[in-house]
């Protein structure tokens, strides 16, 4: 029951029934838009050759990214630098679309000298950044296309004791311009007790080195238990050990996607094998909290220093100009160009004030005119 302004009560039906009509049904309307404009997602995959990045990529969208992709041999990675490889593919599960671009980085840690090879790799995230803003600041506002990265999946190799000095550096580098997951690479090749050692280990090379890695939200009181439980585990796998496969094997009358090995099978999509159906559980559910701290925090950062830098650099050609005794266009008295056609402009409307109350005098004389002033 609702009271109008006349006094009556107005009744509306229950919000499960189909007449329904009231705001309780915005919900409705905002998920009924959102599915027919779809999603868009950029997802970046960073980690040396050979750590499956490809296959786990492939292995958690059940397509084929990469359907022509060349492996260099060893000769023809002494002299390659790191590229940047960016494929997109249209996903629709149950009538929702999905946009997915996923960023590879080949040849990452390949070469002897790695001065500079994660310089590609910033460039394109902050060309992106770019892009989005001149298309925010520009005429058509309504269709832009969001390629902003707005995760990135750091693989660790699981051979080494922790995180290796380049992934640091990198790391440090990309933790304030995008969130940063970090997996184990091909954890098939650990047991049990070295999984959980590694894990502990990078978690503490993660903190002695202040890099700030993706960290999932917190529950909300309303939540149900079952998903504050999940998100309780989801956070305790930080970070991933996963493997990825695409072909499917037979294990005791079933088919399942994994690795055949002389001892046995490890199912990819086992929890008790590897971390691969949390990780994809996190992509999932806290897809939308990765977009907005992209847009809310990273992105807002490259803007206020894109805006910074722009402000520094006016100040620096005012300073420039002042240095060489040339005053700019708003400065007072100044003789630049701009000051001069105002001095013009100025000394006209004198004359054709002047002029005007000439002529009223004459007409004023001849008795035409009123003594009012025009």
């Amino acid at each position: 029951m609702m009271s109008g302004k006349d006094g009556r009560q107005q009744q509306f039906t229950n919000p499960e029934t189909p007449g329904y009509v009231g705001f309780a049904n915005l919900p409705n309307q905002v998920h009924r838009k959102s599915v027919k404009k779809g999603f868009e997602f950029t997802l970046m995959v960073v980690g040396e050759s050979g750590l499956g990045k490809s296959t786990l990529i492939n292995s958690l969208f059940l397509t084929d990214l990469y359907p022509e992709r060349h492996i260099a041999s060893a000769a023809e990675k002494i002299d390659k630098t790191v590229s940047i490889d960016a494929s997109t593919v249209e996903i629709e599960e149950r009538g929702v679309k999905l946009r997915l671009t996923v960023v590879d980085t080949p040849g990452y840690g390949d070469a002897i000298n790695n001065n500079d090879c994660f310089d590609p790799i910033l460039k394109y995230i902050d060309d992106q950044f770019e892009r989005y803003l001149n298309d925010e600041s520009g005429l058509n506002r309504r269709n832009i296309v969001d390629n902003r990265v707005h995760c990135c999946f750091y693989f660790i190799s699981p051979t080494g004791h922790g995180i290796k000095p380049l992934d640091v550096l990198l790391m440090k580098k990309l933790h304030n311009k995008v969130n940063v997951v970090p997996l184990i690479a091909k954890a098939d090749m650990l047991t049990m007790k070295e999984v959980v050692g590694l894990k502990r280990r990078i978690l503490d090379e993660i903190d002695e080195h202040g890099i700030k890695i993706y960290h999932m939200p917190e529950s909300d009181s309303d939540e149900d238990e079952d998903f504050k439980e999940q998100n309780r585990q989801l956070k305790n796998s930080v970070p991933f050990a996963v493997c990825g496969s695409s072909q499917m094997i037979e294990v005791k009358g079933r088919k399942v996607r994994g690795r055949l090995y002389p001892w046995g099978v490890v199912e990819v999509e086992n929890p008790d094998h590897c971390d691969f159906i949390k990780l994809r559980s996190m992509l999932i559910t806290h897809m939308q909290d990765l977009q907005e701290v992209t847009h809310e925090v990273h992105y807002e950062n490259f803007r206020s220093e894109r805006l910074a830098r722009s402000g520094g650099t006016v100040e620096k050609k005012r300073t420039a100009r002042s240095s060489r005794n040339e005053p700019d266009g708003g400065s007072a008295g100044g003789g630049s160009e701009k000051d001069k056609i105002l001095q013009e402009k100025e000394a006209e409307l004198k004359r054709l004030q002047a002029m005007m109350a000439q002529m009223q005098a004459q007409m004023k004389a001849q008795g035409g005119m009123p003594s009012e002033p025009v």
